[in-house]
């Protein structure tokens, strides 16, 4: 492992304002694949326009732990050499969509270390976000200047997807991939974080009772709205709240398909990251990571209220089982019994180093993080988790660890002071 990078003192006044910058934006497994298909949804919701969902598939999500255990301080050893035998060039134009609750934050985590480690160019918002949920703009990106653009490397941070926006900024070559997530557990995960923004989500008591009366609470075109239905669907540019065809389901999903060369699936996260580091052609170290932005708890959904929430979420739906399938035939390609070694080698060095790093096995609340650097924003009503780093670790060592665990508005904040040190 690499560490020879210095992680700069974040100011006070910056990181206020980043955190109030995002709230005032706001306002505007273990390997788990079977031999047999994905079972067909057999309950009788119905999504826009009445369109009957057993025909359509899901699988429910599972948890990949991210639990390690503490050891005593040694220093890191470099992880095996993979088996794999290939030769490639390693990618360092990418675009990541990121997705709003879908594990993102962890993904944005190895993106800002590799960006980071190799002085790559970050098309960093001027705020948290590129204007959400407006759709992406290049004017929006902080120090582009038309004709005299630099060239960025990394696009990365939350936008409302917009492919010839998104061209205009980032090069011919550049990498496109995203993450989706099952939109039951999604729901739950969106009405939790940002029912203090959604107009449905504050007119509802609670979340068992917003599934009860969906229709009631939802409007479309009220505010803060986008978090509250086919949410994916509308980060990726798409109309949330377009009456369901097949037809047009399919059209939307074939035009991602055209665009992101990789979609990625939370509840399969190891997984993911094997495929991804795959094609980047990355080094194992590259693609390990904690789990960030993790809430403290979560409301358990049952089988019925899973079906309600798919039903709602008719296009997300669609949207999900249409790229499970599709990442299900690349770890086919990639072959079963290799993904199987290379997820083990990916939980046994994230073990390892979680055991060099870490205090404790668990993520913790805030207020139980002394650095402030490394300290989760509290945004909505749940406890966003973080991680306490040893503080008796080798300079460099634990510089590397620092950075494995520190939150979006702060490494964003450190890009932001390397790229603009004397401000725009």
């Amino acid at each position: 492992m690499r560490f020879h990078l210095r992680v700069p003192m974040i100011g006070i006044v910056l990181l206020f304002l980043m955190g109030l910058s995002f709230m005032l934006q706001l306002m505007g497994t273990h390997f788990q694949k079977k031999n047999t298909p994905l079972p067909d949804a057999r309950g009788t919701g119905t999504g826009q326009q009445g369109v009957p969902l057993s025909h359509l598939l899901h699988r429910a999500p599972h948890d990949n732990s991210f639990i390690t255990k503490p050891s005593k301080r040694f220093k890191v050893p470099r992880p095996a050499p993979s088996p794999s035998t290939r030769t490639c060039q390693s990618k360092s134009h990418i675009v990541f969509l990121k997705t709003h609750r879908t594990a993102g934050s962890t993904v944005l985590n190895m993106l800002h270390r590799y960006g980071d480690r190799n002085s790559l160019t970050f098309a960093l918002p001027h705020n948290y976000e590129f204007n959400y949920p407006n759709p992406f703009n290049v004017h929006r990106v902080k120090g582009y200047d038309g004709d005299n653009k630099p060239t960025y490397d990394l696009l990365c941070h939350h936008m409302r997807f917009n492919l010839p926006e998104v061209r205009k900024l980032m090069p011919a070559d550049s990498f496109y991939f995203t993450i989706l997530r099952d939109p039951a557990t999604l729901a739950e995960s969106s009405f939790s974080y940002y029912r203090s923004m959604s107009s449905a989500f504050k007119k509802a008591p609670n979340f068992k009772d917003f599934i009860a009366h969906l229709s009631q609470y939802y409007k479309p075109g009220e505010r803060g709205n986008q978090y509250a239905r086919n949410f994916q669907w509308f980060d990726l540019g798409l109309n949330a709240d377009a009456s369901f065809t097949e037809s047009m389901a399919r059209s939307g999903v074939r035009e991602i398909e055209r665009t992101f060369h990789l979609v990625l699936l939370s509840e399969y996260f190891d997984e993911s990251m094997v495929l991804l580091k795959e094609e980047l052609c990355w080094d194992l170290d590259d693609v390990v990571t904690f789990k960030l932005n993790a809430r403290e708890a979560s409301t358990p959904l049952n089988k019925k209220e899973a079906e309600m929430l798919r039903a709602w979420n008719t296009l997300d739906l669609y949207l999900y089982v249409y790229f499970n399938r599709t990442f299900w035939e690349k770890v086919e390609k990639f072959g079963r019994k290799r993904m199987d070694t290379e997820v083990r080698r990916l939980r046994e060095r994230r073990q390892e180093l979680a055991e060099i790093c870490l205090e404790g096995s668990n993520p913790v609340r805030a207020d139980e993080i002394r650095e402030e650097g490394i300290r989760p924003l509290q945004f909505g009503q749940e406890k966003i988790m973080g991680w306490v780093v040893k503080l008796d670790l080798e300079p460099d060592t634990r510089a590397q660890c620092i950075q494995m665990v520190t939150p979006e508005l702060q490494y964003m904040a450190i890009l932001d002071e390397k790229q603009f040190p004397g401000g725009v």
